[in-house]
């Protein structure tokens, strides 16, 4: 140990930005563990470092006696006296004890607490870089897979894809770059964790804010946002300028636009809804492509009976139910679609009743 390490912690303070008191306590405390690691802790001992010289010497705290029975807890006066010429029987004194090789160990501790903390502000500065990202969009290179799990490099760290947010239509290999959403960011004793998805909500949302400048501007508002990943989308949308065109603001030149998401998307289908304010107007937006006859809505339930004509009903349902699924989770009502002609049987029953 010598005055190289404490030029070496002024250095770390200016550079990293790690106070340099911080690093001296964090030694001082690993010093005396590494000593009753090495030497045992019987002797009630104190190890001290000098922050001008980075010396460091071990101190036993004893008692004066008159006859020495335990060295390690006990001097006599004679001894003492010749370090401190004013004690007396039963005073409480420091004698230095330091090792001959514990020069060694100290300074393998000292670096060994140096590098520790230079870990811990790096994980720190990692942290606090993506918590202030959480919410963007970032792309980086899938470095391993661990029990279905992506570790996607991302620079200094490294994202974390689990499996529900990862697309059931794709398939991820090494070394493939991909674009995901950081959607939470997690503190840990090994550093921070970025978790990311590609079957996130926002994550559509952000696609199409990098895609459309009225909603990065925010002429054009996202409503909402219903997602089957991989498979099928439904926005809605809404311009807060009469003379602009959500829809066709977010469908773009010849399509280019939301071509462009549904390609990073590999393929998965996006619907865009207008939105409206009047509940049946919006659920019938909904439903595209579906046309609708009529929408009746009950707001205090939350909940639409829809008329679509015989041959839209299909259509309205969508395979699996996925259409009215997602309208359904779209504009927050449960739906239900009858055709023309099961009205009218509902109706004929109702008067045959009569």
């Amino acid at each position: 140990m010598s005055s190289e390490l404490i030029q070496a912690l002024h250095e770390i303070e200016r550079e990293r930005g790690i106070p340099k008191s911080a690093l001296i306590d964090a030694i001082k405390t690993a010093l005396n563990t590494a000593y009753k690691k090495n030497f045992g802790t019987a002797q009630n001992v104190s190890v001290q470092f000098n922050e001008e010289t980075g010396e460091v010497k071990v101190f036993s705290q004893k008692t004066i006696v008159e006859n020495v029975k335990d060295y390690r807890l006990e001097i006599s006066l004679e001894e003492a006296r010749e370090l401190y010429p004013n004690c007396k029987l039963g005073d409480m004194v420091y004698v230095e004890a330091t090792p001959s090789n514990f020069g060694r160990i100290a300074a393998q501790t000292a670096k060994q607490v140096v590098i520790q903390k230079l870990r811990e502000a790096e994980r720190s500065i990692i942290y606090e870089e993506f918590l202030e990202r959480e919410g963007e969009i970032v792309t980086g290179i899938i470095e391993r897979i661990e029990n279905k799990t992506l570790f996607i490099g991302l620079g200094r760290t490294e994202g974390i894809m689990l499996p529900p947010d990862q697309m059931p239509t794709e398939k991820y290999e090494l070394g493939q770059r991909v674009k995901a959403y950081i959607y939470e960011v997690k503190n840990s004793p090994k550093g921070p964790n970025i978790f990311v998805s590609r079957t996130h909500p926002y994550f559509l949302r952000r696609l199409f804010e990098l895609e459309v400048p009225e909603i990065y501007d925010g002429i054009v508002e996202i409503k909402s946002i219903a997602r089957e990943a991989g498979f099928r989308s439904k926005i809605a949308v809404y311009s807060l300028d009469d003379k602009v065109d959500a829809v066709g603001s977010c469908v773009g030149p010849k399509g280019l636009r939301v071509q462009n998401v549904v390609n990073e998307l590999n393929g998965e289908k996006i619907d865009i809804i207008k939105y409206s304010s009047d509940p049946a107007e919006y659920i019938a937006n909904a439903l595209s492509p579906a046309r609708v006859i009529s929408v009746s809505v009950n707001k205090a339930e939350k909940w639409a009976r829809v008329i679509v004509p015989d041959n839209q009903l299909s259509l309205a349902i969508g395979k699996e139910g996925q259409n009215v699924r997602l309208a359904a989770k779209l504009t927050s009502f449960k739906i239900d679609i009858k055709s023309e002609s099961q009205i009218d049987k509902e109706s004929e029953g109702n008067d045959g009743e009569d």
